[in-house]
């Protein structure tokens, strides 16, 4: 691959459309790229298409779409076909390594060297998923959050074989489409926020089976207590501010002895079926008659609405910043000089 990131990607294929694929090629197709789409399931261009239509609201309010039409992809059953010409893969196909060792390989022999091919993978290795492919080092992990249309996050991993073209080529193609992708240099299962989340959900299974409290109260734990701030600011900056002026610093002195006992005490719940049957009778409960449907709806509005403000203040921020590095050029370039003297006539 070339050492530099391409300059221009204006068509992608999205391999594999099921809810993941579907949300990307969303994405992609409001921001203006040249979208094809490949999945072999019958009748998947048609859920393809509704599933579009379902997320356009929201990325027209984000400010994607504009006068696009949402029905301008392309769609081609068979990914060999459909990722020619092609200079960006997405790939989404189900989160076994034998579907993705088998189809790997087979696009990685009829496409340029330097084209990226980014697996949505939620926790594979792209070490292993790579394997028998003629160049490796374009194969990387782009996992999104799910949906990717809405969610900015991007976990970008290279593997043992990746290149840092191929990584600097998937950062800033994803930033071009608004995402926030972040790199991790180490592959580990699960890459870095589903092992965060399953670190949360652990504990909320134990406090749940140990009768601490019931599924509802431990959700309100999260999304009434500290999920809010998490939406602004991960832990360590959270725990930064909370040390006050001493930041994290005080916070670790003053309050890292309780934290070790309370790591100390964390569990590690065995699921059996009773334990599972009563995580689901409590989220049951917890929806309260609510579909699927609903708590999705309710869950994507205001998710809307959040990444919608967090972006408009980060801008706001940014400008302003802008306007002030602006003001102290012009300081220094021009700087204030005595009025001129004033000449009188005799």
């Amino acid at each position: 691959m070339s050492s530099h990131p391409s300059p221009e990607i204006r068509k992608v294929a999205v391999i594999g459309s099921g809810t993941i694929g579907a949300s990307w090629a969303a994405l992609f197709l409001s921001r203006g790229l040249e979208v094809v789409v490949s999945d072999p399931a019958p009748g998947a261009a048609e859920a393809t298409q509704k599933l579009i239509d379902a997320a356009w609201p929201i990325l027209t309010e984000l400010g994607g779409g504009g006068r696009i039409d949402p029905k301008s992809w392309r769609f081609e059953p068979d990914p060999v076909k459909a990722v020619e010409g092609v200079q960006f893969v997405q790939e989404n196909a189900p989160e076994r390594y034998e579907v993705k060792k088998k189809l790997f390989p087979a696009i990685d022999a009829v496409l340029p060297p330097e084209v990226v091919i980014a697996s949505s993978s939620s926790g594979l290795l792209v070490s292993r998923i790579s394997e028998g492919c003629a160049h490796p080092e374009r194969c990387i992990i782009g996992h999104p959050f799910n949906p990717p249309h809405l969610i900015p996050l991007v976990e970008v991993v290279g593997g043992e074989k990746g290149s840092p073209a191929a990584i600097a080529t998937a950062m800033a193609f994803y930033k071009a489409m608004g995402k926030h992708p972040i790199e991790i240099r180490k592959e580990v299962p699960g890459h870095v926020a589903n092992r965060l989340q399953a670190a949360l959900w652990r504990e909320a299974i134990h406090l749940v089976a140990d009768g601490v409290c019931s599924v509802a109260d431990v959700d309100a734990a999260v999304s009434e207590g500290p999920g809010l701030r998490w939406a602004l600011m991960g832990s360590h900056m959270t725990f930064h501010l909370g040390g006050g002026t001493g930041g994290l610093e005080h916070f670790i002195h003053h309050l890292l002895p309780a934290i070790e006992t309370w790591w100390a005490d964390l569990g590690t719940p065995k699921m059996t079926p009773e334990l599972q049957k009563a995580l689901v009778e409590g989220v049951l409960a917890e929806a309260d008659g609510r579909s699927i449907a609903d708590l999705a709806q309710r869950r994507d509005t205001l998710l809307t609405r959040l990444v919608a403000l967090k972006h408009a203040y980060d801008t706001e921020a940014e400008q302003k910043e802008d306007s002030d590095r602006l003001d102290e050029a012009l300081e220094e370039s021009f700087p204030a000089s005595d009025p001129p003297a004033v000449h009188r006539e005799a």
